[in-house]
């Protein structure tokens, strides 16, 4: 048993990092909005199941449903939607390491939002290493493909700022409202399937079935095991592991996709791809970087004494 967290870090690692080749293969037969759906339904039933259960939906949380709504865009409808329209126009193994800039614009707005956070030098420079690695991914120079990578990028982009914000937004405003996690995701899935069964046309969506894998992977996937199943996992590793741990899961997934994309798969994917992802991967490590605390410094606090 005192694995099991380490067990189910890397296992959550693998889930997301698996969700960009069924992304892909249901992109051939439905639109991207008609797979949100369909990954939010699947994801919200074992979620809201449990949480009903367990006794942590209340009827009082309503007073907060402004905050929910907001979530519900930033960290499904739009994050979702950008993952999977960048999907559909872009390898899976491109796309997933694309997903790794969710970090790196986390911070980002961290760094503009939050005053507990500061710039500095290897900050400026992680920010310039993974802007770097979007652009060598999107190749705005390529010719023919540009126009694609380039519309492909700008969803993923859009995807990976969406979630980066959420992180912000519910530091600032869900956190203190100490509500059961279980609680949270069934309110934000919830509201995220009510807006997407509004906005969605459900116009040939039945075309999943006409690809069993591609329906299983949909099913169960991206939305059992993709959204809802890796909802428990998470808040199961941030209780065992900490939450900076349970953060750090999110470098997993853009490998494991590039591995399926490339070996598994069979995917095209070049050196420069590659170089583009450890350029992405830099980002991340130097963005994390905090300045050093001067004031737990020995001269420092000599310096006080002295001046005391």
């Amino acid at each position: 048993m005192k694995y099991l967290p380490v067990v189910a870090f890397w296992s959550l690692g693998v889930i997301w990092g698996s969700n960009f080749i069924y992304m892909k293969m249901a992109s051939e037969l439905i639109t991207p909005s008609q797979i949100v759906l369909l990954r939010v339904a699947f994801g919200f039933i074992p979620i809201a199941v449990y949480a009903y259960l367990t006794g942590t939906l209340k009827l009082v949380h309503i007073r907060h449903a402004g905050h929910f709504f907001v979530m519900s865009l930033l960290a499904t409808v739009i994050y979702y939607y950008g993952f999977a329209k960048g999907t559909s126009l872009l390898l899976s193994g491109v796309a997933g390491a694309l997903s790794g800039t969710i970090p790196i614009f986390a911070l980002l707005l961290a760094l503009l939002f939050l005053t507990e956070e500061t710039v500095t030098t290897k900050r400026v420079l992680g920010l310039v290493a993974g802007v770097s690695g979007v652009v060598l991914i999107a190749r705005p120079f390529s010719g023919e493909i540009a126009s694609t990578n380039i519309e492909g990028v700008i969803y993923m982009v859009t995807g990976s700022l969406s979630i980066g914000a959420s992180f912000i937004y519910a530091r600032k405003y869900i956190v203190p409202l100490q509500i059961p996690s279980a609680a949270l995701a069934t309110y934000q899935l919830g509201m995220s399937l009510a807006i997407l069964c509004l906005i969605t046309d459900f116009s040939g969506i039945g075309k999943i079935t006409d690809d069993l894998h591609a329906m299983t992977g949909m099913v169960l996937g991206l939305g059992l095991l993709g959204t809802g199943l890796a909802y428990f996992i998470y808040y199961f590793i941030i209780e065992k592991l900490g939450a900076v741990s349970a953060a750090s899961v999110t470098y997993i997934p853009p490998v494991v996709a590039l591995i399926i994309g490339a070996v598994i798969v069979g995917e095209d994917i070049g050196v420069t791809e590659y170089f583009a992802t450890g350029l992405i991967f830099l980002a991340i490590f130097l963005l994390n970087r905090k300045a050093p605390d001067k004031t737990a410094h020995p001269s420092y606090a000599k310096r006080l004494t002295t001046r005391n």
